[in-house]
């Protein structure tokens, strides 16, 4: 497995660590994870470096498939430079800009984030691929599919398939092994959507699919690359047992336990204290079955 390093943080190395989210979005699904005002953005990131995260992941557009989230570029540009400012006035943990778009994606490294989580894998704005190579920074490549094709259910054969694509893009714009992270996108496929930024499958049971990559996520392995995932409160979650977002949290923490015993190598969450507490349990259990 290759390791890749955000800053001082060592991607891979076997211990999973824990992204903070904070959106800057009001259109984000989750409400109680969106802060817009200076002040509580900065406290919500003093709050999560407390509580045991190890990077956060700011965004300033929601990407989710269902939702009329799209705003403009200028939009998205003006609520990250106010947000990446209010971390940097207090904390220096390591940042990531959560964007699909290269000229957000060049401010936010202007401001000084350590890494790019871009969704659609590189491949939704052409130029993403040489703003990223430029920087020199490490980034997210999502599965993100052709959008000119159907896939069949989008699981794990097809999503490292979609991967494998990414990575081929990358090693041609001559981004670096050893900054390229994976995320089978959980919540991302789907058989209709209300942004470009999901990839279309025909399986109706759509939630089936995130059930199915979860399973299977120690196949993600074979491409030699960090894995990232996100499962916190997500959709599948609230169509299997009908539940709101408020009500996501326990069945979030028992899925991203599953995810590190299958090698999850970055958890990005909105609930760090409960996830940093779930993931030392789960490392003293380890310690305690090898001895």
């Amino acid at each position: 497995m290759g390791k890749v390093k955000i800053r001082n943080l060592e991607i891979g190395n076997g211990k999973p660590k824990i992204m903070g989210i904070i959106n800057a979005s009001p259109e984000s699904f989750y409400k109680e994870s969106i802060a817009t005002s200076k002040k509580i953005i900065s406290e919500r990131a003093i709050e999560m470096e407390k509580e045991g995260a190890d990077l956060i992941d700011i965004g300033g557009m929601s990407t989710a498939p269902y939702g009329h989230t799209l705003v403009s570029a200028n939009k998205e540009v003006e609520r990250l430079r106010n947000s990446i400012s209010a971390v940097k006035e207090v904390s220096s943990i390591p940042l990531s800009v959560d964007t699909p778009r290269a000229e957000v994606a060049k401010v936010s490294i202007d401001m000084g984030v350590d890494l790019v989580n871009d969704v659609t894998g590189l491949k939704y704005d052409e130029k993403m691929k040489s703003v990223v190579f430029s920087s020199g920074l490490p980034v997210i490549i999502g599965a993100y599919g052709d959008r000119s094709v159907i896939y069949n259910s989008g699981d794990i054969t097809e999503t490292i398939d979609i991967l494998q694509k990414s990575l081929v893009l990358a090693d041609e714009s001559r981004i670096s092994e050893d900054k390229l992270i994976v995320d089978p996108l959980i919540g991302f496929f789907r058989e209709s959507g209300n942004n470009p930024f999901f990839t279309k499958i025909s399986h109706e049971n759509w939630y089936d699919r995130d059930i199915g990559i979860i399973s299977n996520l120690k196949y993600l392995s074979n491409l030699s690359k960090p894995i990232c995932i996100s499962v916190s409160r997500k959709s599948f979650i609230g169509r299997l047992f009908n539940l709101t977002e408020t009500e996501r949290l326990i069945p979030s923490i028992i899925l991203q336990v599953i995810c590190a015993l299958n090698g999850t190598d970055i958890i990005r969450t909105h609930d760090v204290k409960e996830t940093r507490v779930a993931l030392e349990l789960l490392e003293r259990l380890s310690k305690q079955l090898s001895t």
